[in-house]
């Protein structure tokens, strides 16, 4: 889910003017529910304030929730966010709680399954390469210790542009890169930029954000992986 470029309520393309019109409009802020300024993307769903305060942009350094969550944005490439986050719990159940070490072992049948589940996003390819992911990121663990720490070692230094008006980074690049190398599939720049967004790996809150404090302590505090 990548807010400096796709809206998770317009997931289409858009032309440069419009898209410049976006981004503005995304680094705004809207009053929450107890009258305190969020991010402005919040705005497009009742259920976007909880998900904003409780986990958008806070670092997550456990592997199962790091996987699902890259899974989770491929799914959600070409589709709104709003969708995805409703069937959440529905793909948690149909993909083992989203355990990789158990979704490595899907088979066909388990393809069937799935595509056959109306519950999730009924696409081959992205279901496929959620099967393929868990296969891979098996071997990341064992060559590096945790998926964590391998997903972690991407986290930009520095950053200088202003919150949520890009769509990929440098860092989103060089991932997407080191995964597709390692044969992940489903994880380009966009979907990887907005893992890092949503994951705390960068805070994109917007300034004036009454969680941008917040996400920053807690990624102050954080003990880094690896």
């Amino acid at each position: 889910m990548c807010w400096g470029i796709i809206s998770h309520a317009q997931p289409k393309r858009f032309h440069n003017n419009q898209l410049c019109e976006r981004r503005k409009n995304m680094t705004k802020t809207v009053l929450g529910p107890d009258g305190r300024p969020r991010c402005g993307w919040c705005a497009s769903a009742p259920e976007f304030f909880d998900y904003h305060d409780r986990e958008w942009g806070f670092p997550v350094v456990d592997d199962i929730r790091l996987f699902e969550k890259l899974c989770l944005e491929s799914f959600q490439s070409g589709l709104s966010w709003r969708t995805i986050l409703a069937k959440r719990e529905n793909f948690r159940r149909a993909f083992a709680g989203f355990d990789f070490n158990k979704v490595a072992q899907f088979d066909e049948q388990d393809v069937t399954r799935l595509l056959g589940d109306a519950g999730i996003v009924r696409h081959r390819g992205k279901i496929e390469a959620v099967i393929n992911n868990a296969q891979m990121a098996c071997e990341i663990v064992k060559t590096e210790g945790s998926l964590a720490a391998f997903l972690w070692r991407f986290e930009p230094t520095e950053e200088t542009a202003e919150p949520q008006t890009r769509s990929t980074s440098p860092a989103s690049h060089a991932l997407s890169k080191e995964l597709r190398k390692r044969g992940w599939k489903f994880v380009g720049p966009t979907t990887v930029y907005a893992f890092m967004q949503a994951m705390g790996l960068i805070n994109d809150h917007a300034e004036g954000c009454v969680l941008r404090a917040e996400a920053e302590k807690a990624r102050g505090k954080l003990q880094r992986p690896g």
